[in-house]
């Protein structure tokens, strides 16, 4: 939990690496995950880079896998992805060979693709040429007495003769004269109405034409889509018109095919397409079953190739933030290392340094800056989704205190608080416990609904928070908006009550001078106020003096967090003049109020008499108001407007002492600057450009540490006004804030009375009406299982689903604003540490989307 409570000590490191191990240097160190490299080229045009030309052939590389990935996928050959080890990126020496097998699989690949686009577009053609041979046959064969054809006749002037005759009859007379010639194709289907009309209109109506649909579709031999055609043959005269008709067939895209008009030759051309179409589909399938063994071969090798393809590009783009010496004999690198991964970064050098057999060893230099350093909390998956909550706020500034670490109670507490009932809880509980058992199986599957990862990925914080509302919904006593008697109640009916009177009576007034134990319930709260009239009253009250008593708390809280800050970057003049007034303010005020309250519940009591009796009991609201306006309200005679003695002084004494802190927090931070001049410690010079890569460390009293630097910089310089306005605004803010944040922690109690009626209400109205059908066994049962079914699913839609998300949103409003602002700044930004399975990790995602 160390690097929990506060983001790790970060170094700025200097790496010396010999041109020979960087590459395999940077690989160790992509494999450890544990440095966030600096570009030291930021002035230089990527394409002028050194390693340009190398990330270019990876780019060309990952262009064939995904090549070689889609023809794969085309021919439904599955890829087995689920690597237990992902491989490491390859040397120097095996790039060559893996880049000559992905190219030599590639124009493998690409040749069967080309033979069998080949093969389809002959088998297309011969299965066309069969279809038109035998359409035409039926058109060439085929009695139609009631067939029209139309002709122009050259002798005759402007008049058309129409006849009804036998098709084969005028064919055969018209071909003996000369004049009436065909034309034989096919056309896709969706063409063919556009086809007829441009036919008509060339032509004046002088083409006769016949078409008859293709059953079964034909496959596109580029992409293996189906496409439907249409044979058609259109019967003519001269050869002018002959050649409009090819132009027409040439501009959609229609497929002529010779066909004899003999019926014989016909019939020897379609014996012998047959024939061509056995042989051919032989060579068909034995071309894809060996394309197939082909790609089942590639698809072993694919995702080893993908990775340390993708290995190599991340390897190639970091060493293209580095620099060269003026000797251009050593390559430098910057970058950011968790002092406690020093020693792994020093080895990383080092193994590769052996690997490539270099005797010149690489090191590392740290050296300071006064640059802030980035964020690093180190998680697990536990406490993984907690840190996601406060990151989605703000990254913490460098070293500053975590919020992380109290939220992983405090969060699911206040969820609790509000979502307070132990079968939603449960029901809550059993979801994340589903997703914690089954993490490994949930997590191989990769799913690509987004809704289900951010469910996944916040599972340990739905864990906590249906286990903590079992917790609540025990306190509160609501199990599905009913109690449970365990430890029977503490009420009875006294003795002024007969029999006669109790059975009677749908009301009974209990007194709790003589109704009542005088011990309270074991746990949680009484079950017989699930029967009270008063029920929403009494729940009003206990629940929001709990809502504010939680908040004054949580806020103190956050107040006294901002000391370890203080104390961590040595800034001991805010604990006086912000902390201490900021502390004292809430103390005074809201502190006294939570006391109150307190004493209320100890000192006034049904059983007392006198001042401190139930009907002597003052209103805290009203106290409270009274106490900021110095005013005072009417009391019962007997009664006292006070709860003890000194009361008056004390809460004038408390105002007094808070308006006070208001100009100690207003003036002080400004004047304590104003009154004293800080001496710069030391200034630290950095130069990472290209021409110049000598380090200048000048200090006057040592070397100043990362983490003063931090908390120092920026405020040597920072003139009296600017810090006057800032405390003002600062001031404002907080002592606002304390109201209206108090104020706001009031949805503790509204939400929880909200979701406790409303799943009153949906027992009421819904399961209730199933248990009380009236009829015979089987409607009863009916009637019973419907109402379940529906109390069910709204159960689970609504006050588990919605009311569990508007809970979750109201707590993470108090943690991010009523809670965080007392301490938490969040300017930092986040260490990205230089990681192949983060790279990879986020190409996958980027790809599925």
């Amino acid at each position: 939990m160390g690097a929990l409570f506060r983001s790790e000590e970060m170094a700025l490191c200097q790496l010396f690496i010999q041109p020979e191990a960087a590459y395999l240097s940077v690989s160790e160190l992509g494999e450890t995950g544990t440095v966030q490299f600096r570009d030291l080229n930021g002035d230089v045009n990527y394409f002028q880079r050194k390693f340009v030309n190398e990330v270019r052939r990876c780019d060309e590389m990952e262009r064939k896998l995904r090549y070689i990935e889609a023809e794969v996928k085309k021919d439904g050959v599955p890829i087995e992805d689920n690597l237990t080890e992902l491989p490491r990126a390859p040397n120097p020496r095996e790039i060559i060979d893996l880049e000559a097998r992905i190219e030599k699989t590639e124009n493998d690949i690409l040749e069967l693709s080309q033979n069998a686009v080949n093969l389809k577009s002959n088998y297309l053609e011969l299965m066309e040429l069969r279809h038109v041979l035998e359409k035409t046959q039926v058109f060439f064969t085929e009695n139609q007495g009631s067939l029209l054809l139309l002709y122009q006749q050259e002798e005759a002037n402007d008049s058309i003769t129409r006849a009804l005759i036998n098709e084969e009859t005028q064919i055969q007379n018209a071909t003996g004269r000369g004049r009436l010639e065909f034309v034989a194709g096919v056309i896709n289907r969706e063409r063919m109405p556009a086809f007829e009309r441009m036919l008509w209109r060339i032509s004046r109506g002088n083409v006769f034409l016949r078409q008859a649909s293709l059953e079964k579709p034909l496959e596109d031999p580029s992409t293996g889509n189906e496409i439907y055609k249409t044979a058609f043959v259109a019967f003519f005269q001269g050869e002018q018109l002959k050649s409009r008709i090819k132009k027409v067939c040439s501009g959609f895209h229609a497929s002529l095919y010779p066909c004899p008009s003999s019926h014989g030759e016909r019939m020897d051309m379609v014996k012998g397409v047959r024939t061509r179409l056995e042989d051919l589909n032989l060579v068909l399938n034995q071309t894809h079953d060996h394309r197939q063994r082909v790609l089942h071969n590639v698809a072993k090798e694919l995702p080893n190739w993908t990775i340390m393809v993708r290995k190599m590009k991340a390897i190639y783009h970091t060493m293209n933030l580095f620099n060269m010496d003026v000797s251009k004999k050593c390559l430098i690198g910057e970058c950011w290392v968790p002092m406690a991964d020093l020693t792994i970064v020093q080895n990383c050098l080092s193994e590769g340094s052996r690997l490539c057999g270099n005797s010149i060893p690489s090191f590392l230099n740290v050296i300071h800056t006064d640059e802030d350093p980035p964020t690093f909390n180190r998680t697990n998956r536990f406490t993984r989704g907690f840190q996601n909550l406060i990151d989605a706020y703000g990254v913490a500034s460098y070293r500053e205190a975590n919020p992380a670490l109290y939220t992983i109670v405090t969060f699911p507490f206040l969820f609790s608080i509000m979502f307070g009932d132990a079968g939603h809880g449960l029901i809550m509980f059993l979801f994340g416990a589903y997703m914690v058992g089954w993490e490994k199986k949930l997590l191989a599957k990769r799913s690509t609904n987004e809704i289900w990862n951010i469910f996944f990925g916040g599972r340990y914080i739905i864990l906590l928070m249906g286990l903590f509302s079992i917790y609540t919904g025990i306190i509160y006593n609501d199990v599905f908006s009913k109690s449970v008697n365990v430890f029977r109640s503490n009420w009875y009916v006294n003795d002024n009550y007969t029999l006669d009177i109790i059975q009677k009576s749908k009301m009974i007034t209990l007194d709790p001078k003589d109704s009542y134990v005088q011990y309270p319930y074991p746990v949680g709260m009484d079950p017989v106020w699930m029967l009270a009239e008063n029920k929403i009253i009494f729940l009003n009250s206990y629940k929001m003096k709990l809502s504010i008593i939680f908040g004054v708390v949580h806020m103190i809280f956050g107040v006294c967090m901002s000391v370890v800050n203080i104390v961590h970057f040595k800034k001991y003049a805010s604990f006086f003049l912000e902390f201490l007034p900021q502390l004292i303010f809430l103390l005074l005020l809201f502190a006294y109020l939570v006391s109150l309250m307190f004493i209320k519940w100890v000192i006034y009591s049904a059983s007392n008499k006198g001042r401190y009796s139930e009907s002597c009991a003052p209103s805290i609201l009203i106290t409270f108001i009274n106490m900021m306006l110095f005013g005072s309200s009417k009391v019962p005679p007997g009664c006292d407007e006070f709860m003890f003695t000194g009361q008056a002084v004390l809460q004038k004494v408390c105002v007094f002492s808070a308006l006070a802190c208001i100009p100690l927090l207003l003036f002080g931070k400004p004047l304590f600057v104003l009154c004293t001049k800080k001496n710069a410690k030391g200034k630290v010079y950095t130069n990472g450009s290209a021409s110049h890569q000598d380090i200048e460390l000048q200090t006057s009293n040592g070397s100043a540490s990362p983490s003063n630097a931090t908390a120092t910089v920026h405020e040597d310089h920072d003139s009296f006004g600017e810090i006057m306005i800032h405390q003002a605004i600062h001031t404002i803010e907080y002592i606002l804030s304390t109201i209206s944040h108090t104020a706001s922690y009031l949805r503790l109690w509204a939400l929880s009375l909200a979701h406790a009626q409303l799943s009153e209400v949906l027992w009421n109205m819904v399961l209730h009406f199933g248990l009380g059908a009236e009829g015979d066994d089987w409607t009863k049962s009916l009637f019973l299982f419907v109402a379940f079914g529906a109390w069910a699913f709204f159960t689970l839609a609504i006050l588990v689903m919605m009311e569990g998300l508007s809970a979750f949103l109201h707590t993470l409003r108090l943690h991010w604003v009523e809670f965080m602002s007392k301490f938490y700044e969040g300017q930092g930004y986040a260490f990205q540490p230089f990681c192949f399975k983060t790279i990879l990790d986020a190409e996958d995602s980027s790809e599925q989307d």
